[in-house]
């Protein structure tokens, strides 16, 4: 779908920079054309700023988000979540980051939470990042608890899996 969605902006490379950002962030558009998060306004010199774009780049962004149907209904909806992988070690979770071999293979998740599961670890969060979006799209895991060695080795025979870091 987003190979489709970044088409659309093919022509205007520095649309497309802030579009990833907005998406990236969870930032929804209204229908006023301002960037939110929630009900907080997010100035568009800001985000011109982050994105490495002028101002009205950002203002063309959203007038052209308002105007497709699909990109205002994304736009809307999308959401951003509180990422538990730097703050884990400080609340006694265990963090496992997941390299695949390619991240279009299915199963990956599934095997990763069902050695965890196994093992008698409870996942809180799982989140992966979106290939369109990351050269090396990773597959983060956090635990309940600190993960022994042994799973590890365990996710290291999946013939999918090319990575495991622990912190």
């Amino acid at each position: 779908m987003w190979s489709v969605v970044l088409k659309r902006f093919e022509k205007h490379p520095a649309q497309a920079k802030v579009l990833k950002l907005l998406f990236e962030r969870g930032f929804q558009v209204n229908d006023d054309g301002k960037v939110t998060s929630g009900s907080i306004e997010i100035a568009h010199t800001q985000l011109a700023k982050e994105a490495g774009v002028d101002r009205r780049v950002v203002d063309s962004t959203t007038d052209a988000i308002l105007s497709d149907q699909l990109l205002k209904n994304i736009f809307r909806n999308v959401h951003s979540i509180p990422f538990l992988r730097d703050v884990a070690p400080s609340l006694g979770l265990g963090v496992i980051i997941i390299t695949p071999d390619d991240a279009v293979h299915t199963g990956i998740l599934a095997e990763a939470a069902r050695i965890i599961s196994d093992h008698g670890i409870s996942i809180r969060q799982a989140v992966s990042e979106d290939p369109y979006f990351t050269e090396e799209p990773r597959l983060t895991i956090i635990t309940d608890t600190k993960v022994p060695g042994n799973l590890i080795d365990e996710m290291l025979k999946h013939p999918y899996i090319k990575g495991v870091t622990v912190y």
